[in-house]
Formats: structure tokens, C-alpha cells, sequence
């Protein structure tokens, strides 16, 4: 993602050799269709800006693997990096930017209808339930966005937030409220998702502020309600905190000496693609100077 790409970049022009691996280039930004907060760039789109950031990583001649899992992080003087598939990557340091996933809602019928209805990327999933009702899970800003991104494509869009007022920024709520075919409910927790074995036909919900229990009819329910930091086979090698997300100092330094992180899976607060940059960038400083203060305890 923006925080690996950053970290790459900075690194290579560092002059030193640098290699990136990932199951697919671009992370979460991929699946991302307006992107109108990217500072200087009043307007872009995930797949467009994933095909910018590829094209400058590779213009340095950094190593890029894709279509790769990595499944263990074995420290040393040199790190290995240990691939799904057997192979090993051997480096002095490692700069982790794994990001993160959908959280989900953990309520019945939610698994048994994903894909069939429930989804958590408006951009890729839109379109298929264009002309019919949909429900959005979550205020904040990504459900906000997702449901202004959807109302120009489905019927109606119901947005249902736990919380009691939204949680998004006021721009973007403004903007929300203005559209004639959005129902936004507050205090409202999903409790269990619907369907009749082939797709969903609705949800549940509980009114926290009366108790009530009430149903919402949607084809589709697209899950907005935070992240998961992408950092299991992480546990036991570097410290986390009890989120998963993986400790950081202001340089990106993590737990283990010459291993550093950046991004949404890690301690810092916000996670935005602007700062995501910014993270990569500095940790792949803070790994340079590592380097520099270790050169010649390990052959480079």
C-alpha cells in the first residue's frame, strides 16, 4: 500500500537495494474510488493512484514480488523474511506495512451471506446492486463516503450507526444529508443479517435508545465499521498492542532493533493514505540510519 511504496522509494533513492513483497500491490487504496483529501490532488481514484505509486516504486529498480504471502518474520543480524511458499528473504532491515482489513460485524448470517450480499468494498460491490436498496454499517468516515458513493447507483440507502450521531467529517455528513434517497439511523445496533440461502434480503437491528427491535429490507449490506490490523503471524516477534496493531516510536522503530513499521497496521493514530506516506517515508529513514550505525557488523 502508500505506506510500503513510500517506504521503497525512499529507500532505493537511498541507494540501497530494496526489495517489496505483497499479495497485490496497492493494498485497500485498490478498492478505493474517490479519493478527494490526497493533498495537492483535488481528485483521484484507487486504481489510479495503486498504478502511479507501482509505476514510481519500479522507475527506482526496486524488487517488487507480487502474488506473495509472507508467513513468519525470523530476527537476527540478518532478518529473514519467510514466504508461504518456502522461500526466504534475507535483509539487515525490514520495514512492515501490512495495513490492514474489514472488521466485521460478527452477527449472525454475516458469514454465511458474504458474497452473496454482504460486502465491504462500495467501489468493487456497488454496481451489483444497482436500482435496489442497500444498508450501510457505520458512521464514521468510510461509511459515509461508501453511502454517498452508493446513493448515486442503488434506490435508497439506509446508514445504521452504533453510536448516537455520526462520526464522520462534517463536510462529508452535510454532503450525505443532502441526498433525497439516504435514511440515516443512529443508535442503532445491527444484531443479525437475513436472507433466503441464495442472498440477502435484510437485517436486524436493535434501537439502543428504546430498545426496540426493527428490520431493514436491502439486497445488500456493505460493512463500514473500521479495520484490522493485518499482523497475526506477527505475534510473538514484535511487540502489539492488544488491537494487533504493532508499536512504533516516532521513527517507526518497532519492538526488535532493525525492524521497522509504517501504516494502518501499526500505533499511529489516523489512518489515512497522506499519512500512510508519511510513515513509509519515515521509517525508511529511520532504516537507513540503522544501516549506517551497523555497517560492518553484517556483511551488506
Amino acid at each position: 500500500g502508500p505506506a510500503g511504496a513510500s517506504a521503497a522509494i525512499y529507500a532505493a533513492r537511498k541507494g540501497v537495494r530494496t526489495g517489496l513483497v505483497a499479495e497485490r500491490f496497492g493494498g485497500q487504496v485498490g478498492d478505493t474510488l474517490g479519493i478527494e483529501n490526497f493533498v495537492s490532488v483535488a481528485y483521484t481514484e484507487g486504481p489510479k493512484l495503486v498504478a502511479a505509486l507501482e509505476s514510481h516504486v519500479r522507475s527506482y529498480g526496486v524488487e517488487v514480488l507480487t502474488g506473495q504471502r509472507v508467513e513468519a518474520l525470523v530476527p537476527g543480524d540478518l532478518h529473514t523474511v519467510r514466504l508461504a511458499g518456502g522461500a526466504e528473504l534475507h535483509a539487515r532491515t525490514v520495514i512492515l506495512a501490512t495495513g490492514a482489513k474489514w472488521r466485521e460485524m460478527k452477527v449472525p448470517g454475516e458469514a454465511a451471506y458474504r458474497t452473496k450480499g454482504v460486502a465491504f468494498c462500495p467501489h468493487c460491490d456497488g454496481p451489483l446492486f444497482k436500482g435496489r436498496p442497500v444498508a450501510v454499517i457505520g458512521g464514521g468516515n468510510s461509511g459515509v463516503e461508501a453511502a454517498i458513493d452508493l446513493a448515486g447507483i442503488v434506490s435508497r440507502v439506509t446508514l445504521l450507526e452504533f453510536d448516537g450521531q455520526l462520526r464522520a467529517d462534517a463536510v462529508l455528513q452535510e454532503r450525505l444529508r443532502a441526498l433525497p434517497n439516504v435514511d440515516i439511523r443512529v443508535n442503532a445496533q445491527t444484531t443479525e443479517v437475513t436472507g433466503d440461502g441464495a442472498k440477502v434480503d435484510g437485517l436486524w437491528y436493535t434501537d439502543r435508545a428504546t430498545g426496540e427491535r426493527r428490520r431493514v429490507d436491502v439486497a445488500g449490506i456493505f460493512v463500514q465499521i473500521g479495520l484490522v490490523p493485518s499482523t497475526d503471524w506477527l505475534r510473538g516477534t514484535v511487540a502489539l498492542t492488544r488491537w494487533g496493531e504493532i508499536e512504533v516510536d516516532a521513527r517507526g522503530q518497532t519492538s526488535v532493533p532493525g525492524v521497522f513499521a509504517a501504516g494502518d497496521a501499526t500505533t499511529v493514530p489516523y489512518k489515512q493514505i497522506v499519512i500512510a506516506m508519511g510513515d513509509g517515508a519515515k521509517a525508511s529513514l529511520a532504516a537507513f540510519e540503522h544501516l549506517v550505525r551497523t555497517a560492518g557488523r553484517v556483511a551488506a
